[in-house]
């Protein structure tokens, strides 16, 4: 049987057209009003923003302290563990090293749980703070008449009428005086008690 010739595919879908044909005319920007933020110094000036800041590195301070105390107490034992080699059969010896072990593991966990606990919160508790700043800035950008907000680093000069990060400051603690922040958990690592203390009862 003859063979059919292959289908040609229309030239216009072949080709891409180098000079399209212009679109119709559109609405033209309107002139620009522009306005400066320096967004570091509002939040260095934000009562919300030192807040968390303040609290976060707390939170990380006492992390690092309750883990500098248990890796110091991981070292003790193990020392004591290596004490006691010579009046302990291999089988106990054995069971304590794998009893120490697996506390030392579960006490890393955890400690790797509260960090990702402390890091969420402050992230979530910077989203309100940015939320908030968002809202402030459009408001004191439509109060001064401004449609185009730009930030401070990418501006080598400007007069000070041009900068809105003293009203967006003053408006920002007006409305956002601080920001709930998430509780931390109790955890077994944290509740554990000191040596000498007795472990409270509860009701």
């Amino acid at each position: 049987q003859p063979q059919r010739p292959a289908p040609q595919r229309p030239a216009q879908q072949r080709q891409v057209q180098a000079n399209p044909a212009p679109l119709p005319p559109g609405e033209q920007p309107p002139a620009a009003v522009i306005g400066i933020v320096d967004v570091p110094e509002v939040q260095r000036h934000s009562t919300a923003f030192n807040q968390v800041r303040e609290e976060i590195e707390k939170r990380r301070q006492k992390l690092n302290e309750d883990l500098q105390r248990e890796q110091a107490r991981w070292r003790e034992e193990q020392q004591a563990l290596a004490n006691q080699r010579g009046s302990l059969s291999p089988e106990e010896l054995r069971s304590k090293e794998r009893d120490l072990q697996e506390r030392v593991t579960d006490a890393q966990r955890i400690f790797r749980d509260r960090s990702r606990d402390i890091e969420q919160a402050a992230q979530a508790a910077l989203q309100e703070i940015e939320r908030a700043l968002a809202t402030v800035i459009r408001q004191v950008a439509a109060s001064r008449k401004v449609n185009l907000v730009l930030p401070r680093p990418l501006v080598i000069y400007n007069e000070p009428p041009f900068d809105l990060s003293p009203e967006v400051s003053a408006q920002l603690n007006k409305i956002l005086k601080s920001v709930k922040i998430a509780p931390e958990e109790p955890t077994p690592a944290a509740s554990r008690p000191a040596q000498g203390q007795q472990p409270q009862k509860r009701n």
